[in-house]
């Protein structure tokens, strides 16, 4: 999942030869998950067809204010309030100046002046052009706007030339606003370390000790972090679970002890860490080499304390923010409000195999947040509506 995913963008199209390049950014806009409208200004056309646009896109492109039987009207304002964000790409001389005055000779420039989104624009023209003071003079006036300006580039020219002027690259681009976002998110720049799932523990080479853990909590927080613009480590047991998000990088383990070493592996750097890992509290002292025959009746098996891996990394603690899980049957706030001093967490999230919308395996669950002065108390809801929640309480506390 990327940054763009699920976001509406207007692309606006002007009249230059870089034009071309834009079939190459719907592609990589739709591949990052974005819904694309295009809007053209009339003589963009010239430079690449609005049929292979609106094939790319999916959808309709837009070049006047009505259809040609002129029986309709395109709606620039409702267009402009649709956009998350608007891009301009490439952005001639001629529009940046029309955008910087607030000239609306056309449906482009409407939408722009209509859009309430961050506007993203890309110039594309020939050296002596972009070098011209009437064109710094636009570019500054955009930026005071508020808009943001996506470098050009130097290199050959359409005129022949080589310099500075060449519309930025589709991958510059995306990859240009996909990091401008992730600047306005609140954990922009903050290392979240989250553990996930269950740990099996072998008895020998095809069974295991486990639990019924799916992982489901776990991702569901990987996932909310990532976005809010952290850098996600998510050390996940044996999980069906997939995630996929350009911040959340997934450490794959199996045991207790495999989990303990990669969660302090990378504890130190971590800001916020979050267990919500279901750790077997045992494991088989030893482990037959070979598969245990079924010889007799019973099958007597002698089990030694994992590494309690929240009690060490709370014992670890100097600068992150600690939360831990903790699933209860019985004297639920107190055992919880015991392993919160135990463990030297900064709150506990309770949660209670009695109540049937929480638990393993469920797509909901009931929670309460306990700190040292504090109980809050939450209604069941899906697991990713509990992860904002859980995030809400982890963004005041940064705070």
């Amino acid at each position: 999942m990327s940054l763009l995913s699920g976001k509406k963008v207007v692309l606006g199209i002007t009249a230059g030869i870089a034009a071309y390049k834009t079939t190459f950014l719907v592609r990589l806009l739709i591949k990052e998950g974005a819904e694309v409208k295009v809007v053209m200004s009339p003589k963009a056309k010239d430079f690449v067809t609005p049929l292979s646009l609106a094939t790319l896109s999916k959808n309709e492109v837009l070049t006047s204010f009505t259809e040609e039987d002129k029986t309709l009207w395109n709606n620039h304002v409702d267009l402009g309030l649709w956009a998350d964000l608007m891009l301009i790409a490439p952005a001639t001389a001629n529009t940046l100046s029309k955008m910087s005055s607030g000239q609306s000779d056309n449906f482009l420039l409407a939408t722009y002046l209509s859009a309430k989104c961050p506007v993203y624009f890309a110039p594309a023209m020939d050296l002596d052009m972009f070098k011209h003071p009437s064109t710094k003079t636009s570019i500054e006036q955009l930026e005071s706007y508020g808009n943001k300006y996506i470098p050009v580039e130097k290199g050959e020219l359409a005129s022949g030339l080589s310099g500075e002027g060449r519309m930025a690259e589709p991958e510059f681009i995306i990859d240009f606003i996909k990091k401008d976002i992730a600047a306005q998110l609140p954990l922009n720049g903050k290392k979240v370390l989250i553990t996930a799932g269950p740990t099996y523990e072998a008895l020998d080479p095809v069974r295991f000790i486990g639990n019924h853990s799916s992982g489901k909590m776990g991702y569901a927080l990987a996932q909310e972090a990532a976005n809010l613009g952290a850098a996600v480590i998510l050390v996940s047991g044996p999980t069906s679970l997939k995630i996929q998000h350009d911040l959340v990088e997934v450490v794959s383990v199996t045991s207790a002890q495999e989990m303990y070493e990669v969660a302090h592996k990378y504890f130190a750097k971590a800001e916020v860490v979050i267990a919500a890992a279901a750790v077997a509290d045992y494991r088989p002292k030893k482990v037959s080499a070979q598969k245990i025959k079924k010889n007799d009746a019973t099958l007597s098996l002698e089990l030694e304390k994992t590494k309690d891996i929240l009690l060490s990394l709370g014992e670890k603690k100097t600068h992150q923010l600690l939360v831990g899980f903790a699933l209860e049957t019985e004297n639920e706030e107190e055992n919880a409000k015991k392993k919160l001093a135990k463990k030297n967490l900064d709150f506990i999230v309770l949660n209670s195999m009695q109540d049937k919308e929480a638990g393993f395996q469920k797509d909901t669950n009931k929670v309460k947040i306990i700190s040292e002065d504090e109980i809050k108390t939450y209604e069941a809801k899906l697991k990713e509506e509990v992860a904002i929640d859980i995030f809400k309480e982890i963004l005041h506390r940064l705070a």
